[in-house]
């Protein structure tokens, strides 16, 4: 193949713009795939991804397309997510590309996402071709659109292609320009062999299957490789590409070109995204650069409800982190729980994923804990500890200071509702650091934001509050000074550590009062009374009860002395009093999902 031929692009916009329709409609205008077997967002293979409408992982796929000039050309497209969670997906396709199309809405314009999505591809020196797509929608305003590119992405009005992806328009314009505009990969295939690993998957019978852009050199089958952050070395048993979205194996991967390799490796820790792959013979004198280090901004605890499933929990993390490179994970206990993990995401739609797609995809049933963000916490001793889980938080007494995550948020909105959504940033302890007018109908708001107070449901109440025109993006910031306590909740006495957490002072009673109302409402009445307790040391902060379910155990006297009744009254306050000390308390699952959105 010659690599003049070969363009290696992806698909990159706001959620919900469009790009799985659009990768949809180049596939079938290419002919990759035929109208029988068409569904809907091809390139999402997951039943999530299509129940809920959104892309969670890239997904790529090689097509040929005969050019106007009489050329085939070879595309490898990728196709990304949208949401502000899963940018690390679109940071690790973009790696292995020279050229982005950049989809906006005709009827949304651009959003938060956009522009950071604009930024990333730029940050790589990509070519970015820009798309407006849904012009055939009757609220479509193309004009307004346009000017958004030009005034907010500072790219030329000349360079915008109009299309619809649902109706098919545009599509031969889009491929046309992504063969003019992207350049091809340039590249050395004598070089020594030099390829990124960008993606893998767990499969039960051939093992890891690592998914590669060979950068330099040429990868072939039956050849040594090393990989050279671990140093173990394997042999290919298989080398392909996913040629219309079908595995079809070849003998050797040129440099410019996007394949899989099989490697007969049977663990799913032996692979790092972001990893080189090299010739154990004609080893690259250096690695190439990979990924940069994530901040994980959100960490809970998953359980298994059953005790006895933890070895298969283990193992499901093992082989999810395989195809979700943003999630980490440790070990850990919990008095009320056992033994399970603590585990980090990049936000709470991605913790959401994660558990579904444990539960789903390897059958668990799981716990999860109140959501935390990473404080971090000076000792009197002047020891600097990173607390993501509230049973590391140090007695009182301990602490010299501490501090919390901020983040620099940049909201998108229309500009009759500026009012409304500042009042949201001040109740969310929001720092004012600027107003952007972009048009006469849009604005961007900039504030310093506690990562707190945005995780849960901020996104949602923005959504709101805009009647869905508005949008965020974020992006970590630094340590601020705080107050913190850790708020805790008792049931009968008995500290109940799934629902412990961490909150600035002044918020303690609130939060303390929304938890215990809420938890009253979802456990069920025992026999015995049940008090619901928020505590922060020895301070009751809120309080409820449930009362115990009545039984009426002087039914069966029908006649006689009233001593009979009493007798049985007595007998009855012995044994709750007795349950009561020793009773258990029954928290449905429900209980732990619907903490997690009180603020």
């Amino acid at each position: 193949m010659d690599n003049s031929l070969i363009r290696n692009f992806s698909i990159i916009a706001h959620i919900d713009h469009g790009k799985s329709t659009l990768a949809d409609r180049i596939m079938e205008h290419v002919g990759a795939i035929d109208k029988r077997h068409f569904h809907a967002q091809m390139l999402d293979d997951m039943d999530l991804e299509r129940e809920r409408g959104i892309t969670i992982k890239a997904s790529s796929v090689q097509l040929n397309y005969k050019s106007k000039d009489g050329k085939t050309y070879t595309f490898n497209l990728i196709d990304t997510p949208g949401h502000v969670d899963f940018t690390y997906e679109v940071s690790k396709s973009l790696t292995a590309c020279e050229g982005a199309l950049l989809v906006v809405d005709a009827t949304q314009g651009v959003e938060a996402q956009t522009v950071a999505n604009y930024y990333l591809a730029k940050e790589r020196k990509l070519k970015i071709i820009p798309v407006i797509n849904k012009i055939d929608l009757p609220s479509a305003d193309i004009e307004r659109v346009k000017k958004q590119i030009v005034d907010i992405l500072r790219l030329p009005v000349e360079s915008i292609i109009l299309a619809s992806a649902k109706e098919g328009l545009g599509i031969d314009d889009i491929l046309e320009r992504v063969i003019s505009d992207v350049p091809a990969p340039i590249a050395n295939n004598e070089a020594p062999l030099q390829a990124l690993v960008f993606d893998s998957v767990f499969d039960s019978y051939r093992g890891v299957i690592i998914y590669t852009r060979i950068v330099n050199g040429t990868l072939k089958k039956n050849t040594n490789i090393k990989l050279m952050q671990t140093g173990k070395t394997y042999n290919i048993i298989e080398l392909g590409v996913l040629k219309d979205l079908k595995e079809t194996p070849v003998v050797e991967l040129i440099s410019g070109n996007v394949g899989y390799v099989i490697a007969n490796i049977k663990q799913a820790n032996e692979v790092v995204i972001g990893d080189t792959i090299a010739d154990t013979n004609n080893s690259a004198p250096v690695a190439l650069s990979g990924y940069k280090q994530l901040k994980h901004l959100v960490f809970c605890g998953i359980y298994p409800v059953n005790a006895k499933d933890f070895d298969n929990l283990k193992d499901a993390i093992e082989k999810l982190k395989l195809s979700d490179a943003s999630f980490i994970y440790t070990r850990e206990n919990s008095q009320s729980f056992g033994f399970g993990f603590r585990c980090g995401f990049l936000g709470l739609l991605h913790m959401e994923i994660v558990q579904e797609r444990l539960e789903r995809e390897y059958n668990l049933n799981l716990i999860l804990t109140t959501p935390n963000v990473v404080y971090r916490v000076v000792t009197n001793k002047g020891e600097v500890l990173e607390v993501d889980n509230p049973l590391k938080f140090p007695a009182p007494q301990d602490i010299k200071s501490s501090e919390e995550p901020f983040v620099l948020v940049n909201i998108l909105i229309p500009t009759d509702t500026i009012d409304n959504v500042c009042e949201l940033t001040k109740s969310r302890r929001g720092i004012y650091r600027g107003t952007e007018y972009l048009e006469e109908d849009l604005v961007r708001l900039t504030y310093e934001m506690p990562l707190s107070e945005i995780i849960v449901d901020f996104y949602d109440k923005i959504k709101s509050l805009t009647r869905g025109y508005g949008s965020i993006d974020y992006e970590f910031l630094d340590y601020y000074p705080t107050k913190l306590v850790k708020l805790d909740i008792a049931l009968n006495g008995n500290i109940c550590d799934a629902f412990s957490c961490l909150v600035p002072k002044e918020k303690a009673h609130l939060k303390g009062k929304g938890l215990v109302e809420k938890l009253k409402e979802l456990i069920p009445r025992q026999l015995f009374e049940v008090k619901i307790q928020a505590t922060v040391g020895a301070q009751i902060v809120a309080s409820e009860r449930v009362s115990p379910v009545g039984k009426n155990v002087t039914a069966k006297c029908y006649g006689g002395d009233i001593t009979r009744k009493r007798k049985l009254w007595e007998k009855q306050k012995e044994g709750k009093k007795r349950l009561k000390q020793f009773g258990t308390v029954e928290i449905p699952q429900e209980a732990f999902l619907e903490v997690l959105r009180i603020q």
